[in-house]
């Protein structure tokens, strides 16, 4: 089970039902907004880091990477849509998992 750090957005969504998906088995989410949100503090538990570029600020875009980098986490940018965000999951090794009602 993986555990997802959200950064952007106001709300997810669909998004969030959908990395569901993909094992998710918590999903974090941090709006990115607040000038406190700058200063962002990944978990330990977290196995991957989506960030969504046109929801953020590029300061707490780069911080975000930062963090993530520092801890060995990997980090997705991509924007505010599924599609988008299922692409660079896709391109990063992740894989959907087979649903039982497929």
């Amino acid at each position: 089970m993986l555990n997802i750090m959200v950064i952007g957005a106001d709300h997810l969504g669909n998004i969030e039902k959908n990395l569901a998906t993909y094992s998710a088995a918590k999903i974090s989410h941090v709006s990115g907004r607040a000038t406190l949100d700058q200063k962002i503090a990944i978990p330990q538990t977290a196995g991957l880091v989506v960030i969504l570029t046109d929801c953020v600020n590029h300061g707490t875009a780069r911080r975000a990477k930062a963090v993530a980098k520092a801890q060995g986490i990997p980090a997705i940018f991509s924007k505010r849509s599924w599609c988008w965000l299922e692409k660079k999951l896709l391109a990063s090794g992740f894989e959907r998992q087979k649903s039982e009602f497929l």
